[in-house]
This record gives structure tokens, C-alpha cells and sequence, in this order.
């Protein structure tokens, strides 16, 4: 967790919070702006110097009888409540993150090298890098200026670390692979291993060489123990700002548009293209060598057996049974509400059949 800076008065973070904003967020303070905020609670056990957050009406009778000395909230859920000190806001819930961000800042590289760190004479490190104890960089990688190299992390032959991007203790970067600038890779994560290839000769399996790599590129976020394996010969790539939580599969020569973001234990096959800003829910499996569109969002648990070509939120979940089966189910689903239309003419009578036709 960082390290939290000094309180700071409602006046100083809502200044902080719009500045990052830059113009994104409308927002108004009412209250005493001098007020001091020393932290961030839920609202079950916020103390008169937390700041705490509404943005989801379910909640309101927590935030009556919260203590929070400040509240972050929409203004309808304002005028039911009327806090003594608010930011009222069109999205709350992205003020309140600013907002942490300004309380519990992510703390500065120190710069340097431990003593057990182990680091190719060809590997180029910035002088602004700090390379943690049981860290090993192998020859020809390069690391910008301010990245943070983690504890006990491996970053491969060739490798790429671009500035001010963290790898967390243990997290590996194999060879040729590449991360742009500000990304954060967390504790597990396995960022170029081999893709799943292997070709089917006389009753066993002859592996395909992976020889591609992983292109991540800036801003970009992995969570723990997930893994993104290198393409088979052209490359895995995950464009800037996508956000992947932990025990995420991402297959070989995927590619993950801008922005998108990808919840926990996702699978997506090799070869599946996921356009930009869109949202997959946990669990969701996306079949290889299909493609999903800009902008759709996906349940968690669904699956994904087919390319989407149209923006919207899907959802499905269907039981198992055997395949044969299960596509023959599968199809008269696809068409039960046309079913249900010509079961419901069928039930009024002769006259409605008429009246349709």
C-alpha cells in the first residue's frame, strides 16, 4: 500500500482531483472547505476525518447514518441526504479514485541497485531504475529511466521496460518481450511464455517453436499470476491502457484493444482479437480466431464462440451436454423469442393468425 501524505483540506483535494481530471469530471464542493481529510473508509466505518463515497443508491441508508466527515455522491443522492460536506459529482465513483490517488500517492522510485541483484554488463539500466535484491536482467534488455524492478523479478534476453513502469517482486518479463512506459505488472504475472501450439502427427503432439513476442504497451496494468503467452510467430499484443486483473489467460497472438479491461480468471484463446473499451466480466471465455468489436461489454461467465460485429452488453450462460446436443439446443435458442411470438398467435386463434399475415 503506499505510504499516505499529510491530510489534506476538501479546498487542496478538490483542486488536486480536477487538475488530474483535466476537465473530465464536474464536480462542486459545499461544506466547509477548510475541512481536513486525513484518509478514505467505506461508509459503514468512516470516522469525521475519512472521505468516503456514494454512487450507488442501494447504499444510501449507510451513508444516512455514516460518520464520514466528507462524502463524494451524485446530486439526487445529495439532496435526499444533505451531508454537512460533500463533492457533488457526475461520477463519483471517479472522483473518489482521483481523490485516493492524491491521499495515497505511489511513492517515488528510489534509485539503485542491491547488492543481489544480478545484471547483464550488455543489459542497459538508466541510472534513475531501481533494481531490487534476487532481480536478474538478462544481456541486451533495456530499462528506462525510473522503472522499478521488483524483488526477485526476471526480465529476459532483449526485453523491453519502458519508463516509470513497476514490475512487483516476482513477476517475470521473458525474452524480446516489451512493456511501454507507467505500466505495472503485479506479483506472478508471466509475461511471454510459450503459446499453447502443437500439431497432431500419428498419435502425439509435435510442439510449434513460439518465436513471437508480447507488445504491451503504456499504462497498462496486469494483475497477479496472470500469464500472456508470445505469439507463434507474429506477435501478442495489448494496446495502451487496457487493465487485466489477476489469473487472466491471454492466448498467443491475441490482441486487446486500447482501454479495455479484462476481469478476473477471463480466458482468451490464441488468436482472438478484443476491440477497444470493452469490458469482460469474470470468468467469461472467449474462443481463438474470433473477434469482438469496439465497445461490448460481456457478463462474467459467459461465453464467447463467435465473433461479435455490433457494440452492446451479452450475456449466456448454458449447461453442458454432449456436443451433438448441445449445438442442435443451441440453435433453437437462437431463435426462441421468434418461437415464443408464433406460439402466442397461435394460442389467440384463427382471427390473430389473420390479423398478422
Amino acid at each position: 500500500m503506499p505510504a499516505q501524505r499529510p491530510g489534506r483540506t476538501l479546498a487542496e483535494l478538490t483542486e488536486a482531483v480536477q487538475t488530474s481530471a483535466g476537465g473530465t469530471l464536474t464536480a462542486r464542493l459545499i461544506g466547509d472547505a477548510q475541512y481536513v481529510i486525513e484518509g478514505v473508509a467505506p461508509l459503514e466505518t468512516a470516522t469525521p476525518r475519512h472521505l468516503s463515497f456514494l454512487a450507488n443508491p442501494r447504499y444510501r441508508h449507510a451513508a444516512r447514518v455514516s460518520r464520514a466527515g466528507a462524502m463524494v455522491l451524485g446530486e439526487t443522492d445529495f439532496e435526499a441526504l444533505r451531508p454537512r460536506n460533500a463533492v457533488i459529482c457526475d461520477n463519483p465513483y471517479a472522483w473518489f479514485a482521483l481523490a485516493m490517488q492524491v491521499l495515497y500517492p505511489t511513492p517515488a522510485v528510489s534509485p539503485g541497485q542491491a547488492p543481489q541483484a544480478v545484471v547483464a554488463p550488455t543489459a542497459r539500466v538508466a541510472a534513475g531504475c531501481r533494481i531490487d535484491a534476487g532481480a536478474v536482467i538478462e544481456a541486451e534488455a533495456e530499462v528506462a529511466d525510473g522503472a522499478w524492478i521488483g524483488a526477485g523479478c526476471y526480465v529476459g534476453e532483449g526485453a523491453k521496460i519502458g519508463a516509470g513502469t513497476r514490475l512487483y517482486p516476482g513477476a517475470r518479463l521473458l525474452a524480446e518481450c516489451q512493456i511501454g512506459a507507467r505500466g505495472i505488472v503485479h506479483s506472478g504475472a508471466v509475461i511471454g511464455a510459450d503459446g499453447f501450439g502443437f500439431a497432431s502427427l500419428a498419435g502425439r503432439w509435435v510442439k510449434l517453436p513460439q518465436i513471437g513476442r508480447v507488445i504491451i504497451g503504456d499504462d497498462v496494468e496486469i494483475g497477479a499470476n496472470t500469464t500472456i503467452d508470445r505469439g507463434t510467430m507474429g506477435d501478442t499484443v495489448i494496446e495502451d491502457g487496457v487493465k487485466i486483473d489477476n489469473q487472466v489467460q491471454i492466448g498467443h497472438n491475441c490482441r486487446i484493444g486500447a482501454h479495455t479491461v479484462i476481469a478476473g480468471c477471463v480466458g482468451i484463446a490464441g488468436s482472438a482479437r478484443i476491440g477497444r473499451r470493452c469490458q469482460l466480466g469474470g470468468a467469461a471465455m472467449i474462443h481463438g480466431h474470433i473477434e469482438i468489436c469496439d465497445d461490448v461489454i460481456v457478463s462474467g461467465g459467459t461465453l464467447i464462440s463467435r465473433s461479435i460485429r455490433t457494440p452492446g452488453f451479452y450475456s449466456g450462460v448454458f449447461p453442458f451436454m454432449p456436443n451433438r446436443q448441445w449445438e442442435r439446443n443451441a440453435a433453437l435458442v437462437r431463435h426462441l423469442h421468434e418461437l415464443r411470438d408464433r406460439l402466442r398467435r397461435l394460442e389467440a386463434g384463427p382471427a390473430a393468425e389473420g390479423e398478422t399475415t
